[in-house]
């Protein structure tokens, strides 16, 4: 059946790239130091202040999400610093992998997976200790638990330390205060809600941030260095070599942003995401995520007892050539699966994901009321208009 059906790539990033922006990336290579680009780059880095909600220098890298995670902690992190990492999920424990690579220090905070740390605990933790850096994931992919940025921020920003944010898998699909909400690093990438393809890093800095990286200890060698790239940005270019066509891509899926309006951009992945977790609980599919606050662009669902959630994602790739995620982490293998409701996702997505789980369902022999997902989502679109 698979090959009588369309490709359909619903994970949580990558996420399907939009005609449009496709066809913007077709554009001629151009010269990366040349006034044709310098005027691209400059829309773009204007264009994503909206996203980031700042009024700092937005920075390109080429790069991957884990690319810009570890730049900002080598740019931060000197040799006697020390990071608080907020850990309730696979993208907190990969922070405190790349700082381990690099020889730094790091206490850390921990939540079940779902669940969020609680603030109090943040704050109880800065008074007992100084450090460099308090490091978050604002939109914990693997889990569906949202960070909550405005209280952490709160917490930290009249201490020494700098909050860093991972919101590779947020930013473009959730609201993000940078300014407002005092969060001093920002990273993330093209390939989520941006709806382009991997390979380019997006990254903002507060001036917070700068005055510390101006005067630490940090070595971030020479392609990750921050103020090579300001540098650079300045000039509307970046320090090394462009990733020139995801950087035309990057633009497109900014103008399509400007063209629906930022704020209708949020709502619809609000309203996309509620359905979806309605769809999923008629069917027997409980949300996972426990956090107060939740994401938006990502579902994660928690599997019956006694069932794979395994047998989920290959029944769905090999009959409805559907490609959905499971979960890596070797403790919940099984457990969990997990659907993207970013970047370009439409009604048409959402109800045909639910119409193929029902389906698969049915044919894993596992108990399913036909038509009640898709009738749950129906409901959920209507009442969300």
């Amino acid at each position: 059946m698979s090959e009588q059906l369309p490709y359909r790539l619903r994970l949580p990033g990558p996420t399907p790239v939009p005609e449009r922006i496709y066809k913007a990336m077709t554009q001629p290579i151009i010269a990366h130091r040349g006034p044709e680009f310098h005027e691209v780059m400059k829309e773009a880095a204007r264009s994503a202040q909206t996203l980031f909600g700042t009024n700092n220098q937005v920075m390109f890298c080429t790069s991957s999400g884990t690319g810009v995670m570890e730049a900002a902690i080598a740019n931060v992190l000197g040799e006697d610093d020390k990071a608080l990492i907020i850990n309730n999920g696979q993208f907190g424990e990969r922070f405190a992998q790349i700082i381990e690579s690099l020889g730094r220090q790091a206490d850390q905070l921990t939540a079940p997976w779902g669940e969020a740390v609680p603030i109090d605990a943040i704050a109880a933790q800065l008074e007992m200790e100084n450090y460099r850096a308090v490091v978050a994931v604002h939109n914990e992919s693997s889990t569906g638990a949202v960070a909550d940025l405005k209280a952490i921020g709160n917490v930290v920003q009249d201490t020494p330390a700098l909050l860093v944010v991972d919101s590779v898998s947020g930013l473009g699909g959730m609201e993000m205060r940078q300014d407002e909400w005092g969060v001093d690093v920002v990273v993330s990438a093209s390939q989520k809600a941006l709806m382009c393809p991997p390979g380019a890093g997006l990254v903002c800095v507060s001036d917070k941030a700068w005055r510390v990286m101006e005067g630490g200890q940090a070595r971030p060698g020479f392609y990750w260095d921050f103020k090579r790239a300001r540098a650079a940005a300045e000039k509307n270019e970046t320090p090394y070599t462009s990733p020139i066509s995801l950087i035309f891509g990057i633009c497109e899926a900014l103008r399509m942003i400007n063209e629906e309006g930022w704020e209708n951009v949020l709502a619809r992945h609000a309203r996309l995401n509620s359905a979806m977790r309605a769809g999923g609980e008629a069917i027997g599919l409980p949300v996972f995520t426990k956090a107060p606050l939740a994401s938006n662009t990502v579902v994660v669902f928690a599997v019956p007892e006694g069932r794979d959630g395994g047998d989920v994602v290959r029944h769905m790739k090999q009959n409805f050539n559907t490609v959905i995620a499971g979960i890596r982490n070797e403790n919940m293998k099984g457990k969990l699966i997990r659907i993207g409701t970013m970047g370009g996702c439409s009604d048409t997505d959402i109800l045909t994901d639910l119409e193929y789980l029902e389906r698969t369902f049915a044919e894993l022999g596992w108990p399913v009321d036909p038509g009640a997902g898709v009738t749950a989502v129906e409901d959920g679109l209507r009442r969300a208009m």
